[in-house]
């Protein structure tokens, strides 16, 4: 169990984060939570969890989180970046405020999260988290910009292990597809539309909250929640046509739920 730590933790409203913070708060830690919405966060008891409603996609809003973590936490033990968030479509449009706006959430602001952490350590020791996702490490049909957001953060962390002070810790996170209003946000803004067929498999986010506290805990390098992707990961590469097979089954699903939002 993790405890006597005080913790930054965004995305903290819902899904993943929502299950971390309630694990987390079983020990005797302060945990600042963030996010767009906080009202399930409020829920908590206010002398371990202090909610905040943030958009985390500008630098302003960011520096904002670390200040208020020092005032209110006094110190950040521990760093998770969590926050995310998908789109599920074919992307047969052009719009650049829509790569940016994913690109904000999903990359700029863990990385500079990262930045500003190390800058703030000054030395000392300190444990940062973030969500990558398994679809950093293998792109899927309906996902291409959600896919190359999470390639990004994918490769930072590999990069940046490389040249990381030793004060600092790094755990990665890479759950595949979780049952979470993840797949509701994936659609946003096309109403009365759900994602009826979500990629196989799908886990718990119970339980891949779990896995990371876990991993948080020892220190891990990377979490791999799904015990399947990590040997599918095996059987793909010495297969290449079971991975093709897959992404045609996933693709299927792509086309059916186009065909469901033009009826």
């Amino acid at each position: 169990m993790i405890t006597g730590k005080t913790i930054v933790l965004t995305g903290a409203n819902s899904g993943i984060g929502l299950e971390v913070l309630k694990l987390l708060v079983k020990g005797d830690n302060k945990i600042l939570a963030v996010d767009l919405f906080t009202d399930k966060i409020e829920g908590f008891d206010k002398n371990k969890v202090i909610p905040m409603q943030c958009d985390v996609s500008t630098k302003e809003n960011v520096d904002k989180i670390f200040e208020t973590a020092v005032e209110k936490l006094g110190s950040i033990d521990i760093f998770y970046a969590n926050a995310g968030f998908p789109y599920y479509e074919r992307m047969n449009y052009v719009n650049w405020e829509r790569i940016e706006k994913i690109f904000e959430v999903n990359v700029y602001s863990p990385i500079y999260s990262f930045q500003k952490y190390i800058e703030y350590l000054n030395g000392r020791p300190g444990h940062m988290a973030i969500t990558v996702s398994a679809i950093g490490k293998m792109a899927m049909p309906g996902y291409a910009l959600y896919s190359s957001s999470k390639f990004a953060v994918q490769g930072f962390q590999e990069g940046f292990r490389l040249e990381m002070p030793k004060n600092v810790k790094l755990t990665c996170l890479y759950p595949i597809a979780t049952d979470t209003g993840f797949f509701k946000k994936a659609v946003e803004g096309q109403k009365d539309k759900v994602i009826r067929e979500k990629p196989f498999p799908v886990q718990k986010p119970a339980h891949v909250a779990k896995k990371m506290v876990k991993g948080l805990e020892r220190g891990r390098k990377k979490v791999n929640p799904s015990k399947l992707f990590s040997l599918a990961g095996v059987l793909f590469a010495v297969c290449p046509p079971l991975k093709k097979f897959y992404w045609h089954l996933e693709y299927k699903k792509l086309e059916r739920f186009e065909a469901q939002k033009a009826e």
